[in-house]
């Protein structure tokens, strides 16, 4: 059973991080199978991590980039570098981060990560356009 407290802290913060249509496309395609693992990731990592006081949202985008980066996981570090627009993270943040992924995680690692973020950003300028 959800903790209504934390679950809505959570989507406040998921919501601000990833944006509306981000949520609201993730929320339409969930099912009964992964409603609880949604619940989970909405109250434990948006509601608890992400609302933490200690560091800014643009920090905690650097943190989750990097570590994403490092653990190979390529679909959420391009979801992560979307959310750097909402984030305050900039795109030299997004470079410092990878270059310590680079050192700490590896050269693979980060070169695939820097093409993803690259492709991110140009469809980013591309909109703005």
């Amino acid at each position: 059973m959800a903790d209504t407290t934390l679950y809505d802290r959570g989507m406040a913060t998921r919501r601000s991080v990833l944006g509306n249509a981000h949520v609201d496309n993730a929320s339409a395609k969930m099912t009964e199978f992964d409603a609880d693992f949604q619940s989970f990731i909405t109250e434990g990592a948006w509601g608890s991590v992400w609302s933490r006081p200690g560091l800014s949202k643009r920090e905690r985008s650097m943190i989750t980039l990097a570590l994403l980066a490092a653990l190979g996981h390529d679909e959420e570090v391009a979801m992560h570098v979307r959310a750097t627009a909402n984030t305050g993270a900039t795109p030299d943040d997004i470079k410092e981060a990878l270059l310590h992924v680079a050192v700490y995680a590896g050269v693979p690692a980060a070169n695939r990560a820097f093409k993803i973020a690259r492709e991110e950003l140009a469809k980013r300028k591309e909109g703005a356009q």
